[in-house]
């Protein structure tokens, strides 16, 4: 009888926001360099070096277009691919595994979504400036979570948590609406072939192929060639691979820790008098480990475990060294800053991430439909309420979508998504920083 394996969402979780945490600083910097670069005397240098092509050929084929194109097609692919695997495990058995827990972060989501998308509109009712309703609706987790660690010990870890498990329904929101709003012109035949790529990772999944090299020549040389031929964009292929990747061990706790005791007291038995060099026994009973490892290990998982450094502190950076740096020309920033999109987006982000996420919580706890989480208070809700809004990686990211045939929109979407960042980040730590510690909390609720 195999022992049922208790899942510990604290520690995975407190894992998750260290990481995440870290690559928000990084993030930062990484938006300094940018905005510094785009206005220096060498400003010219900035579209220069992204606008340089590249060019992947192989015998009559080719794929070509410029460093910009390959970081927001290409590498913000990994990024998706990164966050479906986050929702395959949340969804699975993390905190949108029950109703009980899901419930409220998914609701606040939609609200969060919804509300500053109506709030857009409202400023820009008509076409084409209303494309990009999308933009203030979603959340940037990197950069809400680094500025939650600054508010220290006045955050309850399950705090932290709902944020977390906000921030990846967002996501999961934000690549629909990519999916459904932010595609061009289809071709049928590429899209059919990324179906047969995909049912063909669906299969693997169903064999219980555990290769991850399976996985990636199927998922990138098959499904993400062929969607960023079809039209769609290629970032729901990184999604739609996520899903088709493995989740449960082949082996079991007890199962893996019995073997493994076998083979370790194999190894310690051996005779071998070199102390340089193993002997052909211990060489294999090394690989015996190695395979049993694998087995007992997911493959989901370990690429998760494997590509979030790669994503916080190589893949995101990139993306916004290439696309944060707006040329701010000071003598009409006034203009910038009150140009209907900007506008849209400032009051999208700033306050319609806030109204819509605080007022869905407060009703539907006040409706007993959910309950608050574990030793938080209302404030603490309205701060990370407030620190959904900053919508910076994402926000940006559809922004290019919506209005890539019109850099004028663009700059005053991303002058919109930089002030409403920061005045949510700014304004939640504050709202934050207001509450009792959490040790206080605690002993408020011992006494209680």
């Amino acid at each position: 009888m195999s022992k049922k394996r208790k899942s510990i969402p604290g520690i995975s979780v407190a894992n998750f926001i260290k990481n995440e945490s870290a690559g928000g600083i990084v993030l930062f910097f990484a938006v300094l360099i940018a905005m510094l670069w785009a206005n220096s005397p060498w400003h010219h240098t900035y579209h220069w070096v992204w606008d340089q092509q590249f060019t992947i050929s192989f015998g009559g084929f080719e794929l070509r277009n410029n460093l910009h194109h390959w970081i927001n097609d290409g590498l913000m692919a990994i990024f998706f691919f990164v966050v479906g695997l986050e929702l395959k495990r949340e969804i699975t058995v993390g905190q949108l595994s029950s109703v009980k827990q899901s419930i409220l972060p998914i609701t606040a989501a939609a609200a969060g979504m919804l509300t500053p998308a109506l709030i857009y509109l409202f400023f820009n009712g008509k076409a084409p400036e209303s494309n990009g309703w999308g933009i203030p609706t979603a959340t940037d987790i990197a950069f809400a979570l680094g500025v939650l660690s600054l508010a220290g010990d006045r955050v309850p870890l399950s705090i932290k948590v709902f944020l977390t498990a906000l921030a990846v329904v967002d996501d999961l929101g934000a690549v629909i609406v990519i999916a459904l709003f932010y595609t061009s012109k289809i071709s049928m035949f590429n899209l059919s072939l990324g179906a047969l790529f995909l049912a063909i990772l669906i299969l693997g999944n169903y064999l219980k192929i555990r290769n991850t090299y399976f996985y990636a020549v199927f998922g990138i040389g098959g499904l993400w060639t062929a969607f960023l031929l079809s039209g769609v964009h290629s970032t729901i292929a990184g999604v739609l691979a996520a899903f088709t990747i493995p989740m449960k061990t082949n082996l079991d706790e007890i199962a893996f820790t019995s073997q493994m005791r076998k083979l370790i007291d194999k190894f310690e038995k051996d005779d071998n008098n070199n102390l340089y060099l193993l002997s052909n026994q211990q060489v294999k009973i090394l690989d015996n480990i190695n395979e049993l490892t694998l087995e007992a290990s997911s493959p989901l998982q370990k690429l998760e475990h494997n590509l979030h450094s790669i994503v916080a502190f190589v893949i995101m950076p990139i993306f916004a060294l290439a696309n944060a740096g707006v040329h701010i020309d000071f003598a009409h920033v006034p203009e910038l800053i009150f140009a209907p999109i900007s506008l849209g987006v400032i009051c999208g982000l700033f306050l319609g991430k806030f109204i819509g996420i605080f007022s869905i919580c407060w009703l539907m706890v006040r409706l007993k439909l959910a309950k608050l989480p574990a030793k938080a208070n209302w404030g603490h809700l309205a701060g990370v309420s407030m620190l959904a809004g900053i919508g910076f990686t994402m926000s940006m990211f559809i922004a290019e979508l919506a209005f890539k045939n019109s850099p004028v929109y663009i700059e005053e979407a991303k002058i919109g998504i930089m002030l409403a960042s920061v005045l949510a980040g700014i304004t939640g730590m504050l709202i934050l920083k207001l509450q009792k510690p959490v040790k206080d909390l605690e002993e408020n609720y011992e006494v209680e």
